[in-house]
């Protein structure tokens, strides 16, 4: 029943519609076949009443016509437009509802020599239809939003689950780097100074290790004080890699300034070197770019490795990967890109 057909529709939103235009229409033809006396009498033999009926189910058929490319434009094509907008085009639809439902209707039952309301009565084809068009778009406005209600119910409930684990994460995660990078300076400040590059490396990697506390506090920090974690990172891992590891960073110092989400970059950037240029005997390149486009801060993490056929598989490797995408997703609603790079490699993309 929940299983969606077209337009993101499912049987049973479906099947609610129909039954919606089936008891309408019964119940309005039913009203007029009552209370109009030309009815009646229309409907004194049994062929009367099945024009009758025929006749009330081609009205309403009509209107479902005339509903279909309304509401496919409204609430499919311009879904993502401001809802003040789609409102003032109601004032456009409804007359071409009304008439046109109106005319099409008399049309064929004049052709058919079915009833139809003549005279002063036909005012009433003008006022049913424009009361069920306000009736029936009411009600599509209002399950839209009662849909976007329970979605945002269900992301706050899913987000408070992702905060609490974060919470203990961090209260699990803040002595291991506290009392590290203590220890850290502690080894450093033993080391002999003829050997300096060690020291550097020491002191590299303590600095990692007080952000790494510091992003479990603070939920946002500016884009410098995460590219200079970054830097680090790779200092340490081109310690390592030495000639074989090249690195590229391309971000305008106008962004420094810019609120990101701690610890966002690392698990890509590690991925990069960890599954793409280490699995080269050449090495590789390592490109961070960021920029900012329509408001939007864009990222876009590159390596030279070697690549993979099935990105969907990457995000079984390892969870550093799978958690930021899940994060960027249920936290910033924006989707992570994996794509090919030239002349190989992978690309990372992502906004927020």
């Amino acid at each position: 029943m929940n299983r969606k057909i077209i337009w993101g529709i499912t049987v049973k939103e479906l099947l609610m519609v129909l039954a919606f235009y089936i008891v309408s229409a019964f119940f309005y033809h039913l009203t007029v076949w009552l209370s109009v006396a030309d009815v009646r009498k229309e409907s004194s033999s049994l062929f009367g009443l099945y024009a009758f009926i025929d006749g009330g189910a081609l009205q309403y058929f009509i209107f479902l016509l005339f509903t279909i490319p309304i509401w496919w434009f409204l609430f499919v094509r311009l879904k993502n437009s401001k809802l003040w907008e789609r409102l003032v085009l109601h004032i456009v639809f409804l007359p071409f509802f009304i008439f046109g439902s109106q005319k099409i209707y008399y049309e064929i039952s004049e052709a058919l020599e079915w009833f139809h309301l003549v005279g002063s009565s036909s005012v009433w084809d003008l006022y049913i239809p424009g009361l069920f068009y306000l009736i029936q778009f009411g009600i599509f406005h209002a399950y839209e939003h009662y849909l976007e209600n329970q979605k945002k119910l269900k992301l706050e409930g899913e987000l408070k689950q992702v905060a609490l684990k974060s919470e203990l994460a961090a209260i699990k995660a803040q002595l291991n780097p506290h009392f590290l990078y203590n220890v850290f300076n502690t080894i450093n400040a033993s080391v002999p100074p003829k050997q300096e590059k060690t020291r550097t490396l020491i002191a590299t990697l303590s600095d990692l290790f007080r952000y790494q506390l510091k992003a479990t506090k603070e939920e946002w920090v500016p884009l410098e004080e995460e590219l200079e974690f970054i830097k680090k990172y790779l200092e340490l891992e081109k310690a390592r890699f030495e000639e074989r590891l090249k690195i590229e960073i391309n971000v305008s110092q106008d962004l420094y300034t810019e609120k990101i989400p701690p610890m966002l970059l690392q698990p890509l950037v590690e991925n990069s070197v960890k599954h793409g240029i280490a699995n080269e005997l050449n090495g590789g390149k390592i490109s961070i770019s960021i920029f900012k486009d329509n408001e939007k801060l864009k990222f876009e993490i590159a390596d030279t490795g070697s690549g993979v056929k099935d990105k969907e598989s990457i995000f079984g490797k390892g969870v550093g990967l799978t958690n930021t995408r899940f994060r960027l997703q249920k936290m910033y609603q924006s989707q992570m890109e994996i794509l090919d790079n030239e002349p190989q490699g992978l690309k990372i993309r992502f906004a927020l």
